[in-house]
C-alpha cells in the first residue's frame, strides 16, 4: 500500500503565511466608503491566495502532494451584508495562478466548508445558504481550472432530534444540488452524531466517495469494527482517486474530542496494517494541531518501524 500524507489549511513551519487573513463586520462596517472597503476586502483575499500558493511551494519542495485549502481565502463572502459581491472574477489571476500550480505538480488538493454547511437542516433558510456556500466552494475551484477531482468534504450535519429523519433530509436536500455539485462532495463521519456506518450508509445512497476519520470513529460507534467497515468505503471511491482518510490523536484522557499536536503513530498503524492487503493506495489528511510539522514527525516515527519503506519526505510503502 503507497500511502502520501498532507496537512490542513496552514503550515507551521512557513512563518508569515495566513491563508485566511480577515477583517471583522464590525471593522467593515466603519469604512465609510463602501467600495473602498470591499476594495480592502479584496486585497486581503489576494494576499491569502498569494500566501497559499507559497504553501504550495512549500509542500511541493518537500514532496507533500495531499493539501487541504483554507475555506476562509476571502474574508466576509457570503455574508449578509454583501450578498450583492462576488470578488472570484476580481480575483481570477491568483485562482488561476493557484490552481495551475496544483495541477503541475500533480497535487490533491480539497476544501472542507464549515461545520455551518449542513444539508440535514430542517430549516429552509440554513439549507439555502449551505447551498450558496458549496456553490461560492465549487466557484473557486472552477476559478482555479480544477476539475471534479477537486473535492468538497462535508459532515452529514445534526440529528435534530430524529436521526432517520435528518438522514432522509440529507439525502433528498443531495438530491437537489447541481450534479457538478454533487460531483465535488465527499461525505466524513463525524464525532457526536453520524457515526462511520451511518455516514457510509448515506454516502452508498446519494453515490458519493466518503472520508473515514479514524479518530471520530474511536469517540462515535456503536461496537462497529472499522476494518471491516472499510471494503465498502474503499468502494464509494469510484471517481479514480485514492481514498483518504483523516487522522488524529485524542488531546487527552479527559478531552478524547478534541485533537493533539501531533499523531501518535502506534494505534495509526494497527488500523493502516489491516487494511493494507486490500488497498493499493490511500491519501491521508493529518488534523493534528502542529499541521506540517506534524506530518514531519510522522514520517520520522514511520522510519523507526518495520515493514516500511520510506518513499520521499511525505510517501511511503506498507
Amino acid at each position: 500500500m503507497i500511502i502520501r500524507l498532507g496537512y490542513v489549511a496552514m503550515s507551521t513551519v512557513v512563518k508569515n503565511a495566513s491563508p485566511s487573513k480577515t477583517m471583522t463586520v464590525t471593522n467593515f462596517s466603519k469604512l465609510l466608503d463602501r467600495e473602498a472597503a470591499i476594495r480592502k476586502l479584496e486585497r486581503l483575499g489576494a494576499e491569502n491566495l498569494h500566501n497559499t500558493l507559497r504553501l504550495l511551494r512549500h509542500n511541493r519542495a518537500h514532496d507533500i502532494m495531499v493539501f487541504r485549502f483554507s475555506s476562509r481565502f476571502i474574508p466576509l463572502i457570503g455574508h449578509e451584508m454583501l450578498e450583492d459581491w462576488d470578488p472570484i472574477p476580481t480575483l481570477s489571476a491568483e485562482f488561476e495562478e493557484l490552481g495551475a500550480y496544483a495541477k503541475q505538480s500533480g497535487m490533491r488538493v480539497s476544501f472542507h466548508p464549515d461545520h455551518f454547511t449542513v444539508l440535514s437542516t430542517p430549516k429552509e433558510d440554513v439549507l439555502q445558504k449551505s447551498i450558496l456556500d458549496l456553490e461560492r466552494h465549487n466557484a473557486m475551484l472552477n476559478a482555479m481550472g480544477l476539475g471534479p477531482e477537486a473535492m468538497c468534504n462535508i459532515h452529514v450535519g445534526g440529528s435534530y432530534g430524529d436521526k432517520k429523519k435528518a438522514a432522509k433530509r440529507f439525502i433528498k436536500n443531495f438530491s437537489t444540488l447541481r450534479p457538478e455539485i454533487q460531483r465535488r462532495i465527499t461525505l466524513e463521519n463525524d464525532d457526536k452524531t453520524f457515526n462511520a456506518l451511518e455516514t457510509l450508509e448515506i454516502a452508498e445512497t446519494v453515490g458519493a466517495p466518503m472520508v473515514l476519520d479514524v479518530h471520530h470513529h474511536a469517540v462515535n460507534n456503536e461496537g462497529e469494527d472499522v476494518t471491516e467497515l472499510w471494503p465498502r468505503i474503499q468502494q464509494t471511491w469510484t471517481n479514480g482517486l485514492p481514498p483518504k482518510i483523516h487522522v488524529s490523536s485524542p488531546k487527552s484522557e479527559t478531552d478524547p474530542r478534541s485533537h493533539a499536536d501531533y499523531v501518535e503513530a502506534g494505534p495509526l498503524l494497527v488500523f493502516l496494517r489491516a487494511i493494507a492487503p486490500v488497498t493499493p493506495r490511500l491519501d491521508i489528511m493529518i488534523e493534528a494541531k502542529m499541521k506540517d510539522e506534524a506530518l514531519f514527525r510522522l514520517m520520522e516515527d514511520f522510519k523507526l518501524e518495520e515493514g516500511i519503506v520510506v518513499l520521499d519526505q511525505a510517501s511511503i510503502q506498507l
